[in-house]
Protein backbone atom coordinates (compact mmCIF):
# COMPACT_ATOMS: atom_id res chain seq x y z
CA UNK A 1 0.00 0.00 0.00
CA UNK A 2 2.60 2.45 0.98
CA UNK A 3 4.67 1.96 -2.55
CA UNK A 4 1.07 2.62 -4.29
CA UNK A 5 0.81 5.47 -2.31
CA UNK A 6 3.92 6.77 -3.69
CA UNK A 7 3.69 5.72 -6.66
CA UNK A 8 0.07 7.97 -7.24
CA UNK A 9 1.85 11.00 -5.79
CA UNK A 10 4.71 10.73 -8.41
CA UNK A 11 2.12 10.74 -10.86
CA UNK A 12 0.37 13.85 -9.04
CA UNK A 13 3.55 15.57 -8.97
CA UNK A 14 4.49 14.70 -12.39
CA UNK A 15 0.85 15.99 -13.74
CA UNK A 16 1.29 19.10 -11.69
CA UNK A 17 4.32 19.48 -13.65
CA UNK A 18 3.02 18.65 -17.28
CA UNK A 19 -0.23 21.25 -16.39
CA UNK A 20 2.60 24.12 -15.28
CA UNK A 21 5.12 23.71 -18.18
CA UNK A 22 2.08 23.86 -20.46
CA UNK A 23 0.65 27.11 -19.07
CA UNK A 24 4.42 28.50 -19.00
CA UNK A 25 4.50 27.53 -23.12
CA UNK A 26 1.37 29.35 -23.65
CA UNK A 27 2.03 32.73 -21.11
CA UNK A 28 5.66 32.76 -22.02
CA UNK A 29 5.71 34.72 -25.24
CA UNK A 30 3.10 37.25 -23.99
CA UNK A 31 5.65 37.58 -21.09
CA UNK A 32 8.95 37.95 -23.16
CA UNK A 33 7.19 40.24 -25.49
CA UNK A 34 6.20 42.51 -22.35
CA UNK A 35 9.43 42.06 -21.19
CA UNK A 36 11.54 42.35 -24.38
CA UNK A 37 13.19 39.47 -23.76
CA UNK A 38 13.73 38.94 -27.31
CA UNK A 39 13.88 41.34 -30.44
CA UNK A 40 11.13 42.16 -32.53
CA UNK A 41 9.59 39.18 -34.32
CA UNK A 42 8.78 41.24 -37.19
CA UNK A 43 12.03 42.50 -37.54
CA UNK A 44 13.55 39.03 -37.66
CA UNK A 45 11.26 37.90 -40.27
CA UNK A 46 11.80 41.00 -42.28
CA UNK A 47 15.60 40.95 -41.70
CA UNK A 48 15.87 36.90 -42.54
CA UNK A 49 13.56 37.99 -46.41
CA UNK A 50 16.37 40.44 -47.03
CA UNK A 51 18.76 38.59 -46.54
CA UNK A 52 17.81 35.30 -48.20
CA UNK A 53 17.23 38.08 -51.52
CA UNK A 54 20.28 38.99 -51.17
CA UNK A 55 21.93 35.35 -50.35
CA UNK A 56 20.05 34.57 -53.81
CA UNK A 57 21.32 37.58 -56.24
CA UNK A 58 24.76 37.09 -54.66
CA UNK A 59 24.66 33.46 -56.23
CA UNK A 60 22.85 33.85 -58.93
CA UNK A 61 23.49 37.21 -60.77
CA UNK A 62 24.90 37.14 -64.32
CA UNK A 63 27.65 40.26 -62.83
CA UNK A 64 29.37 39.09 -59.80
CA UNK A 65 30.91 42.54 -59.21
CA UNK A 66 27.22 44.19 -58.97
CA UNK A 67 25.76 41.37 -56.85
CA UNK A 68 29.14 42.22 -54.46
CA UNK A 69 27.32 41.47 -50.40
CA UNK A 70 28.62 45.11 -49.59
CA UNK A 71 27.04 46.85 -52.80
CA UNK A 72 23.70 44.97 -52.39
CA UNK A 73 23.49 46.34 -48.66
CA UNK A 74 24.47 49.82 -49.12
CA UNK A 75 22.08 49.68 -52.41
CA UNK A 76 19.46 47.97 -50.53
CA UNK A 77 19.82 50.78 -47.50
CA UNK A 78 19.59 53.20 -50.19
CA UNK A 79 16.50 52.38 -51.56
CA UNK A 80 14.06 51.51 -47.60
CA UNK A 81 15.68 55.11 -46.20
CA UNK A 82 14.57 57.09 -49.32
CA UNK A 83 11.15 55.52 -50.48
CA UNK A 84 9.69 56.44 -47.21
CA UNK A 85 9.74 60.43 -48.24
CA UNK A 86 11.53 62.80 -49.93
CA UNK A 87 13.49 64.20 -47.76
CA UNK A 88 15.28 61.23 -45.60
CA UNK A 89 17.88 59.60 -47.07
CA UNK A 90 21.12 57.01 -46.32
CA UNK A 91 24.15 59.23 -45.77
CA UNK A 92 27.72 57.60 -47.26
CA UNK A 93 30.46 58.96 -45.50
CA UNK A 94 31.18 61.84 -47.84
CA UNK A 95 27.83 62.61 -47.76
CA UNK A 96 27.40 63.07 -44.38
CA UNK A 97 30.77 64.94 -44.14
CA UNK A 98 29.26 67.38 -47.03
CA UNK A 99 26.00 67.77 -45.53
CA UNK A 100 27.05 68.33 -41.89
CA UNK A 101 29.52 70.88 -43.55
CA UNK A 102 26.68 72.53 -45.01
CA UNK A 103 25.18 73.03 -41.90
CA UNK A 104 27.61 74.01 -39.72
CA UNK A 105 28.42 77.16 -42.40
CA UNK A 106 32.42 76.17 -41.92
CA UNK A 107 34.76 74.63 -43.79
CA UNK A 108 38.56 74.30 -44.76
CA UNK A 109 39.64 76.37 -47.46
CA UNK A 110 41.39 79.72 -49.12
CA UNK A 111 38.37 81.93 -49.12
CA UNK A 112 37.77 82.44 -51.75
CA UNK A 113 33.83 82.55 -54.53
CA UNK A 114 34.61 81.51 -57.76
CA UNK A 115 32.79 81.04 -61.43
CA UNK A 116 33.02 79.68 -64.76
CA UNK A 117 33.27 82.75 -67.11
CA UNK A 118 33.96 81.94 -70.85
CA UNK A 119 35.04 78.65 -70.21
CA UNK A 120 37.85 79.77 -67.42
CA UNK A 121 37.65 79.42 -63.73
CA UNK A 122 37.70 83.24 -61.99
CA UNK A 123 37.58 84.45 -58.82
CA UNK A 124 34.36 86.56 -58.08
CA UNK A 125 35.99 87.88 -55.02
CA UNK A 126 38.23 86.87 -52.02
CA UNK A 127 36.39 87.12 -48.78
CA UNK A 128 37.29 89.23 -46.65
CA UNK A 129 40.48 88.41 -44.03
CA UNK A 130 40.97 84.92 -45.63
CA UNK A 131 44.32 83.39 -46.77
CA UNK A 132 43.11 84.66 -50.34
CA UNK A 133 42.84 87.66 -49.93
CA UNK A 134 46.18 88.25 -47.36
CA UNK A 135 48.08 86.46 -50.22
CA UNK A 136 46.74 89.12 -52.90
CA UNK A 137 44.36 87.65 -54.66
CA UNK A 138 42.54 90.23 -56.65
CA UNK A 139 38.64 89.88 -58.05
CA UNK A 140 38.49 88.61 -61.85
CA UNK A 141 42.06 86.74 -61.12
CA UNK A 142 41.52 83.37 -63.10
CA UNK A 143 43.04 79.83 -61.84
CA UNK A 144 44.91 77.92 -64.07
CA UNK A 145 46.31 75.11 -61.47
CA UNK A 146 45.80 73.41 -58.36
CA UNK A 147 48.61 71.83 -56.96
CA UNK A 148 50.47 71.18 -60.27
CA UNK A 149 47.14 69.94 -62.16
CA UNK A 150 45.08 71.89 -64.77
CA UNK A 151 41.91 73.58 -62.85
CA UNK A 152 39.45 72.30 -65.57
CA UNK A 153 36.63 74.56 -66.09
CA UNK A 154 33.91 72.22 -67.11
CA UNK A 155 34.60 70.81 -63.58
CA UNK A 156 33.87 73.48 -61.13
CA UNK A 157 32.72 71.39 -58.38
CA UNK A 158 35.96 69.23 -58.63
CA UNK A 159 38.08 72.63 -58.44
CA UNK A 160 36.04 73.97 -55.46
CA UNK A 161 36.40 70.69 -54.22
CA UNK A 162 40.48 70.72 -54.69
CA UNK A 163 40.63 74.25 -52.76
CA UNK A 164 39.08 72.95 -49.85
CA UNK A 165 40.53 70.67 -47.55
CA UNK A 166 41.45 70.19 -43.64
CA UNK A 167 42.57 73.56 -42.31
CA UNK A 168 46.52 73.64 -41.19
CA UNK A 169 47.16 72.07 -45.17
CA UNK A 170 48.76 73.95 -47.53
CA UNK A 171 47.45 74.58 -51.42
CA UNK A 172 49.56 75.74 -54.56
CA UNK A 173 47.61 77.72 -56.78
CA UNK A 174 48.12 78.85 -59.87
CA UNK A 175 47.15 81.99 -61.19
CA UNK A 176 46.79 84.56 -64.21
CA UNK A 177 46.30 87.93 -63.83
CA UNK A 178 44.32 89.20 -66.71
CA UNK A 179 44.83 93.31 -65.87
CA UNK A 180 48.53 92.69 -66.44
CA UNK A 181 49.04 88.91 -67.87
CA UNK A 182 50.87 88.24 -65.45
CA UNK A 183 51.00 84.07 -64.10
CA UNK A 184 51.53 83.78 -59.87
CA UNK A 185 52.13 80.86 -57.86
CA UNK A 186 50.79 80.99 -54.65
CA UNK A 187 51.40 78.60 -51.64
CA UNK A 188 48.62 78.81 -49.46
CA UNK A 189 47.66 77.50 -46.06
CA UNK A 190 43.90 76.41 -45.63
CA UNK A 191 41.76 77.88 -42.59
CA UNK A 192 39.00 77.71 -41.65
CA UNK A 193 36.40 79.72 -43.39
CA UNK A 194 33.35 80.98 -42.12
CA UNK A 195 30.20 81.40 -44.89
CA UNK A 196 27.98 84.26 -44.67
CA UNK A 197 24.62 83.26 -44.91
CA UNK A 198 23.00 87.24 -43.98
CA UNK A 199 24.38 89.37 -46.81
CA UNK A 200 23.71 92.93 -48.33
CA UNK A 201 22.21 94.24 -45.17
CA UNK A 202 21.90 98.12 -46.43
CA UNK A 203 19.45 100.91 -45.87
CA UNK A 204 17.17 101.50 -48.71
CA UNK A 205 14.41 103.97 -50.29
CA UNK A 206 12.86 105.88 -47.31
CA UNK A 207 15.26 104.73 -44.53
CA UNK A 208 14.35 100.79 -44.78
CA UNK A 209 17.22 98.32 -43.35
CA UNK A 210 17.20 95.56 -46.25
CA UNK A 211 19.00 92.16 -45.14
CA UNK A 212 19.05 88.97 -46.97
CA UNK A 213 19.05 85.12 -45.37
CA UNK A 214 20.55 82.72 -47.82
CA UNK A 215 20.02 79.80 -45.62
CA UNK A 216 20.63 78.83 -41.93
CA UNK A 217 23.37 77.50 -40.66
CA UNK A 218 24.63 77.08 -37.13
CA UNK A 219 26.37 81.05 -37.32
CA UNK A 220 23.29 82.56 -38.95
CA UNK A 221 21.47 83.88 -36.00
CA UNK A 222 24.63 85.50 -34.62
CA UNK A 223 24.86 87.46 -38.30
CA UNK A 224 22.10 88.05 -38.42
CA UNK A 225 21.63 89.97 -35.17
CA UNK A 226 24.69 92.05 -35.99
CA UNK A 227 22.99 93.12 -39.38
CA UNK A 228 20.26 94.29 -37.49
CA UNK A 229 22.03 95.97 -34.78
CA UNK A 230 23.77 97.52 -37.57
CA UNK A 231 20.63 98.85 -39.26
CA UNK A 232 18.92 100.57 -36.12
CA UNK A 233 22.08 101.78 -35.36
CA UNK A 234 22.07 103.99 -38.74
CA UNK A 235 18.52 104.63 -38.21
CA UNK A 236 16.22 102.23 -40.37
CA UNK A 237 12.88 103.04 -40.29
CA UNK A 238 11.10 100.22 -41.49
CA UNK A 239 12.58 96.39 -42.35
CA UNK A 240 13.13 94.07 -45.59
CA UNK A 241 13.96 90.16 -44.42
CA UNK A 242 14.51 88.40 -47.59
CA UNK A 243 13.86 84.94 -47.70
CA UNK A 244 13.98 84.27 -51.21
CA UNK A 245 15.19 81.11 -52.71
CA UNK A 246 16.55 80.31 -48.93
CA UNK A 247 15.92 76.44 -48.99
CA UNK A 248 16.18 76.20 -44.80
CA UNK A 249 18.49 74.34 -42.89
CA UNK A 250 18.84 73.95 -38.89
CA UNK A 251 15.96 74.76 -37.39
CA UNK A 252 17.38 76.60 -34.40
CA UNK A 253 18.97 78.96 -36.46
CA UNK A 254 15.52 80.07 -37.32
CA UNK A 255 14.10 80.39 -34.17
CA UNK A 256 16.92 82.85 -33.44
CA UNK A 257 16.46 84.93 -36.68
CA UNK A 258 12.85 84.80 -35.24
CA UNK A 259 13.19 85.57 -31.65
CA UNK A 260 14.41 89.65 -31.75
CA UNK A 261 11.05 90.37 -32.68
CA UNK A 262 9.51 88.50 -29.96
CA UNK A 263 9.02 88.83 -25.97
CA UNK A 264 10.95 86.14 -24.26
CA UNK A 265 9.34 82.65 -23.77
CA UNK A 266 6.83 83.75 -26.72
CA UNK A 267 5.96 80.61 -28.78
CA UNK A 268 7.90 81.20 -31.99
CA UNK A 269 7.29 77.53 -33.98
CA UNK A 270 6.39 73.86 -32.13
CA UNK A 271 7.32 70.58 -34.04
CA UNK A 272 5.29 67.40 -33.47
CA UNK A 273 6.27 63.54 -34.11
CA UNK A 274 4.10 60.83 -34.02
CA UNK A 275 3.13 60.51 -30.68
CA UNK A 276 1.67 63.10 -28.88
CA UNK A 277 4.44 63.17 -26.17
CA UNK A 278 6.80 64.18 -29.39
CA UNK A 279 5.60 67.82 -29.22
CA UNK A 280 8.76 70.03 -28.85
CA UNK A 281 7.88 73.76 -28.32
CA UNK A 282 10.90 76.02 -29.70
CA UNK A 283 10.44 79.53 -27.59
CA UNK A 284 12.14 83.35 -27.95
CA UNK A 285 14.64 83.61 -25.44
CA UNK A 286 15.97 87.06 -26.14
CA UNK A 287 16.03 89.38 -23.34
CA UNK A 288 14.79 92.76 -23.31
CA UNK A 289 11.64 94.30 -25.42
CA UNK A 290 11.57 92.81 -29.09
CA UNK A 291 12.49 95.17 -31.87
CA UNK A 292 9.31 97.08 -33.35
CA UNK A 293 9.76 97.92 -36.73
CA UNK A 294 7.07 97.87 -39.51
CA UNK A 295 8.44 95.00 -41.40
CA UNK A 296 8.02 92.90 -44.70
CA UNK A 297 9.46 89.12 -45.70
CA UNK A 298 10.14 88.73 -48.97
CA UNK A 299 9.20 84.83 -50.21
CA UNK A 300 9.11 82.89 -52.99
CA UNK A 301 8.42 79.16 -54.18
CA UNK A 302 11.85 78.37 -53.53
CA UNK A 303 11.62 79.54 -49.95
CA UNK A 304 11.37 76.72 -48.04
CA UNK A 305 11.81 75.17 -44.21
CA UNK A 306 13.64 76.89 -41.84
CA UNK A 307 12.47 79.95 -44.20
CA UNK A 308 9.26 79.20 -43.91
CA UNK A 309 9.38 78.82 -40.43
CA UNK A 310 10.70 82.34 -39.98
CA UNK A 311 7.70 83.85 -42.77
CA UNK A 312 4.94 81.88 -41.03
CA UNK A 313 5.79 82.72 -37.40
CA UNK A 314 6.32 86.73 -38.55
CA UNK A 315 2.79 86.29 -40.32
CA UNK A 316 1.15 84.11 -37.65
CA UNK A 317 1.39 86.99 -35.32
CA UNK A 318 0.99 89.53 -37.14
CA UNK A 319 4.18 90.81 -37.42
CA UNK A 320 5.42 91.65 -40.63
CA UNK A 321 3.45 91.98 -44.34
CA UNK A 322 4.38 88.87 -46.00
CA UNK A 323 5.05 89.41 -50.09
CA UNK A 324 5.99 87.24 -52.85
CA UNK A 325 4.88 83.97 -53.50
CA UNK A 326 3.26 81.00 -52.02
CA UNK A 327 6.51 79.34 -50.44
CA UNK A 328 7.68 75.89 -51.28
CA UNK A 329 5.57 74.04 -48.26
CA UNK A 330 8.53 71.81 -46.20
CA UNK A 331 7.84 71.47 -43.10
CA UNK A 332 9.29 68.40 -41.97
CA UNK A 333 11.93 68.35 -39.03
CA UNK A 334 14.82 65.31 -40.83
CA UNK A 335 17.34 64.10 -37.81
CA UNK A 336 20.60 62.55 -38.50
CA UNK A 337 21.79 59.29 -36.84
CA UNK A 338 24.93 59.13 -36.91
CA UNK A 339 26.59 55.19 -37.87
CA UNK A 340 29.41 53.45 -37.69
CA UNK A 341 32.29 54.38 -40.43
CA UNK A 342 30.95 58.24 -41.00
CA UNK A 343 27.72 56.77 -42.14
CA UNK A 344 24.27 58.21 -41.31
CA UNK A 345 20.51 58.20 -41.91
CA UNK A 346 18.99 61.02 -42.30
CA UNK A 347 14.97 60.44 -41.50
CA UNK A 348 12.20 62.56 -41.13
CA UNK A 349 11.13 62.55 -37.46
CA UNK A 350 8.45 65.08 -37.11
CA UNK A 351 6.71 68.39 -38.68
CA UNK A 352 6.62 71.96 -37.58
CA UNK A 353 3.53 74.02 -36.88
CA UNK A 354 3.36 77.83 -36.75
CA UNK A 355 2.07 79.25 -33.76
CA UNK A 356 -1.61 79.37 -34.20
CA UNK A 357 -1.13 75.52 -35.31
CA UNK A 358 -0.85 75.91 -38.93
CA UNK A 359 0.81 72.54 -40.96
CA UNK A 360 3.14 74.66 -43.42
CA UNK A 361 3.85 70.68 -44.96
CA UNK A 362 2.80 70.35 -48.70
CA UNK A 363 1.00 74.21 -48.16
CA UNK A 364 3.39 76.60 -48.05
CA UNK A 365 2.86 80.59 -46.40
CA UNK A 366 0.43 82.05 -48.12
CA UNK A 367 1.24 85.76 -48.70
CA UNK A 368 -0.40 88.71 -47.87
CA UNK A 369 0.75 90.73 -50.87
CA UNK A 370 1.42 88.02 -54.03
CA UNK A 371 3.78 89.46 -56.29
CA UNK A 372 4.54 86.89 -59.00
CA UNK A 373 7.60 86.71 -61.00
CA UNK A 374 8.32 84.59 -64.25
CA UNK A 375 11.38 82.34 -64.02
CA UNK A 376 13.28 84.28 -66.01
CA UNK A 377 12.55 87.17 -63.63
CA UNK A 378 13.72 85.36 -60.81
CA UNK A 379 16.76 83.50 -62.19
CA UNK A 380 17.95 87.01 -63.40
CA UNK A 381 17.29 88.78 -59.65
CA UNK A 382 18.48 85.99 -58.18
CA UNK A 383 21.68 86.61 -59.88
CA UNK A 384 21.13 90.67 -59.21
CA UNK A 385 21.46 89.84 -55.59
CA UNK A 386 24.69 86.93 -55.62
CA UNK A 387 26.63 89.64 -57.73
CA UNK A 388 26.26 92.50 -55.95
CA UNK A 389 29.51 94.25 -56.92
CA UNK A 390 28.24 94.64 -60.31
CA UNK A 391 25.59 96.71 -59.43
CA UNK A 392 26.52 99.40 -62.13
CA UNK A 393 24.13 98.68 -64.98
CA UNK A 394 26.59 98.36 -67.57
CA UNK A 395 28.64 96.37 -66.22
CA UNK A 396 26.24 93.80 -65.30
CA UNK A 397 25.36 93.63 -68.87
CA UNK A 398 28.85 93.55 -69.79
CA UNK A 399 29.37 90.29 -68.14
CA UNK A 400 26.11 88.28 -68.50
CA UNK A 401 24.81 90.11 -71.70
CA UNK A 402 21.48 91.57 -70.73
CA UNK A 403 20.02 94.44 -68.34
CA UNK A 404 19.18 94.21 -64.91
CA UNK A 405 15.56 93.88 -64.15
CA UNK A 406 13.16 95.44 -61.79
CA UNK A 407 12.64 93.83 -58.99
CA UNK A 408 8.60 93.69 -58.47
CA UNK A 409 8.59 92.21 -55.14
CA UNK A 410 11.07 94.28 -53.43
CA UNK A 411 9.10 97.57 -54.55
CA UNK A 412 5.85 96.38 -53.36
CA UNK A 413 7.14 95.66 -50.08
CA UNK A 414 8.53 99.11 -49.77
CA UNK A 415 4.81 100.36 -50.85
CA UNK A 416 3.21 98.48 -47.82
CA UNK A 417 6.01 99.51 -45.69
CA UNK A 418 5.42 103.42 -46.38
CA UNK A 419 1.81 103.17 -46.29
CA UNK A 420 2.09 101.09 -43.34
CA UNK A 421 4.69 103.81 -41.66
CA UNK A 422 1.50 106.76 -42.56
CA UNK A 423 -1.20 104.94 -40.97
CA UNK A 424 1.26 103.55 -37.72
CA UNK A 425 4.07 103.51 -37.01
CA UNK A 426 4.31 100.40 -34.67
CA UNK A 427 4.92 96.92 -36.50
CA UNK A 428 3.11 95.41 -38.27
CA UNK A 429 0.02 97.75 -37.85
CA UNK A 430 -1.72 95.13 -36.40
CA UNK A 431 -1.54 92.55 -39.39
CA UNK A 432 -3.59 89.35 -39.20
CA UNK A 433 -2.69 85.91 -40.99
Amino acid sequence: MPTVARMFKRILTLAAGVVLGAALVEAWPRVAAAWNFWPDRGLARASARVREVMRLVHEHHVDPGAAAYERLARQALHGMVESLDAHSEFLEKDSRADFEEDLSGEFGGIGIQVETRQNRIVVIAPVAGGPGERAGIQRGDEIVSIDGRTAEPGALDGVVGRLRGAPGTRVEVGLLRPSTRASLSLSLTRELIRIESVRGARLIAGGTGYVQVTDFTDHTGAQFRRALEDLTARGARSLVIDLRNNPGGVLEAAVEVAEPFFRKGELVVYTQGRAARDRENLLAAAEGEPLALPMAVLVNAGSASAAEIVAGALKDTGRAVIVGERTFGKGSVQTVFPLDGGEGVRLTTAHYFTPGGDTIHERGVTPHVEVVMMPEEDAMLARQRARPDLADPAEFKARFGEEPVTDRQLEAALAMLEGLRWFDGRAGAGLKP
